[in-house]
């Protein structure tokens, strides 16, 4: 049996608990509000990912922490391990008791139990709910990078669709499983030496890309998987894929572009602005009033495209990447 909180403390106090000994009770008020910020800041339903966290807290099977004053939850945080690395999956604390040193507090509680693993080499977090403070002094400084991510959305109502021009032959197919070591290779050709890489290693190979794209399709962490959505670009004349771009509905009328890239010799020719364009057309059809996306700020290229067709940074947040060898 889960160890229930005090629900009231004869004194003021801060405190962090093993999430694995909390109660999934105890988390319900946490969960409750952090529904209705997804929902609220960003039109997605955070209902399915707020499920899974429910069924292996109460399953005491997910790592991670919860802050906890006078006896209540205000906080929670989860990691999970991948081989070599691990990925803090979310953190989140009651507007009521958000500050950076509660962040930090979290954080650093949560790293020294993964920088103890023994086979862990690697730390990687984007955490959308995390106050985006560029100056803050990171739990393990010294062996962190920092960047700044844009969450940024379209009205598809508004939103510039109509047809560029493409300056080299190519047709467009809808998403098949069948595609995913084509696709792989692509991202993994894609993103060699691009900052998007230290964010996600999962970029540097076409192994790691392989397991990028199954968490997509199979998974509710970047929402349900949209097949009519997603699209691949291929070369007229070589039949060779040069570019691809994949969609979720993250709510009944909000869609997310998971992933969009082309390949380095297809850069600059119009390609990537068909695929987004066939994305947001098909989000549309589908009933999306609304589209959003994730992209690094220091890839100006690619907000600038993203901006010609009509998305807006709404919303600013960290992504962190620790390597500790």
């Amino acid at each position: 049996m889960a160890a229930r909180l005090n629900p009231v403390a004869a004194s003021s106090r801060e405190e962090i608990v093993d999430l694995r000994v909390v109660a999934v009770a105890d988390l319900d008020p946490l969960l409750e509000e952090e529904l209705a910020a997804w929902r609220d800041e960003l039109e997605w339903d955070f209902s399915k990912s707020a499920s899974l966290a429910r069924r292996f807290v109460g399953a005491h099977a997910l790592s991670g922490r919860v802050l906890a004053v006078d006896g209540r939850a205000v906080g929670y945080l989860y990691f999970v391990f991948e081989d070599y690395k691990a990925l803090i999956g979310d953190l989140y604390i009651l507007r009521a008791f958000r500050t950076e040193e509660r962040e930090d507090l979290l954080l650093r509680s949560a790293l020294d139990e993964i920088f103890a693993s023994r086979h862990t080499t690697r730390v990687e977090a984007q955490l959308l709910m995390l106050t985006h403070a560029p100056d803050r002094v990171l739990p393990g400084a010294e062996q962190a990078r920092v960047f700044c991510r844009n969450f940024m959305r379209a009205d598809l109502n508004t939103a510039d669709l109509g047809e560029g021009k493409v300056r080299r032959p190519m047709y467009l197919e809808a998403w098949s499983d069948h595609y995913t070591h084509g696709a792989a290779a692509l991202i993994a050709e894609a993103y060699a030496g691009h900052v998007d890489s230290w964010i996600n290693d999962q970029y540097r190979s076409p192994a790691g890309a392989r397991r990028f794209l199954h968490n997509i399709v199979a998974y509710p962490g970047c929402g349900a998987f949209s097949q009519p959505a997603s699209c691949l670009a291929f070369e007229a004349v070589t039949g060779q894929l040069c570019g691809l771009s994949l969609a979720s509905l993250v709510s009944p009328e909000s869609g997310h572009i998971t992933q969009i890239c082309v390949s380095p010799s297809a850069r600059g020719t119009g390609i990537g602005h068909a695929l987004l364009r066939q994305s947001l057309l098909a989000l549309r059809k589908a009933g999306c009033r609304s589209a959003g996306l994730t992209v690094t700020a220091a890839n100006e290229g690619a907000v600038a495209l993203y901006e010609r067709v009509g998305f807006r940074t709404i919303h600013q947040f960290p992504a962190y990447a620790w390597q500790l060898v």
